[in-house]
């Protein structure tokens, strides 16, 4: 059957095009993505407090897939509440489904502590107010933000439309600008970022993190379910920690 290791739920912004595809490219065999959506369509404070209200009725559906772990995506609507708002909505997935419950937010708070960057340099596609609520809450979190810069982007299926290659320019830029950081972050689910995450690690020689490939990571370890080759090659240095 299909899912026959894994059912990974994942909660997703209405208008995402790139998540779950790029979820897909780095599964195992056996582990499947089921899908649902919250309302949004301006990724700004207000369009942000909106989608969320969706996020239990969200898990309530997945439940009825059978997942071994939810996701809530859409980085940026589980910091736009503040300093442990992931942790608030984790919770409210749980509640709601019965289902271990977890956001991206969460998934890269793991990442960076599991790769040991404190010094962080982060490109997204968010217009500055977004970017400002990202670095509070990474700063609350113990990690120096020494660059943060976004596209400007605030539609969210805009930012489904951005090119790889653009992707790579503007994060490289950014990164470049930022030479004492320990590692990078490009935050956003609906940013397609899996093509070049190999690329700015060979270029800039330190880990990269994404918004996807972190949840990805985070929701396998919560399900108990190794990587395996294609994430190995392709997601970057994250998926070589603490194998399981």
């Amino acid at each position: 059957m299909y899912g026959r290791r894994a059912r990974i739920g994942r909660i997703n912004p209405s208008p995402e095009t790139v998540g779950d595809e790029e979820w897909r490219r780095l599964m195992p065999d056996g582990v499947i993505v089921v899908s649902t959506r919250m309302y949004i369509e301006s990724v700004d404070a207000s369009g942000l407090t909106d989608m969320v209200m969706h996020i239990d009725r969200a898990a309530r559906e997945l439940a009825t897939a059978r997942p071994k772990v939810i996701l809530m995506a859409g980085t940026a609507g589980a910091f736009n509440g503040g300093l442990n708002f992931d942790v608030e909505l984790s919770r409210r997935i749980e509640q709601a489904s019965g289902v271990v419950g977890t956001t991206t937010m969460s998934a890269v708070l793991e990442a960076l502590k599991s790769m040991r960057i404190r010094r962080l340099a982060v490109a997204s596609s968010y217009i500055e107010s977004v970017d400002r609520a990202l670095a509070g809450v990474l700063t609350g979190s113990g990690i120096d933000v020494i660059a943060i810069k976004g596209m400007g982007i605030l539609k969210s299926i805009d930012m489904g439309d951005v090119e790889p290659e653009e992707t790579y320019r503007f994060a490289r830029g950014v990164f470049e600008a930022a030479p004492e950081a320990d590692g990078y972050f490009i935050s956003c689910g609906n940013l397609r970022t899996l093509e070049v995450i190999t690329l700015l690690e060979r270029k800039l020689g330190k880990p990269v993190i994404t918004s996807n490939q972190a949840g990805l990571w985070h929701a396998l370890r919560l399900a108990g379910v190794k990587p395996d080759e294609a994430a190995l090659s392709v997601g970057g240095q994250l998926f070589a920690v603490e194998a399981l």
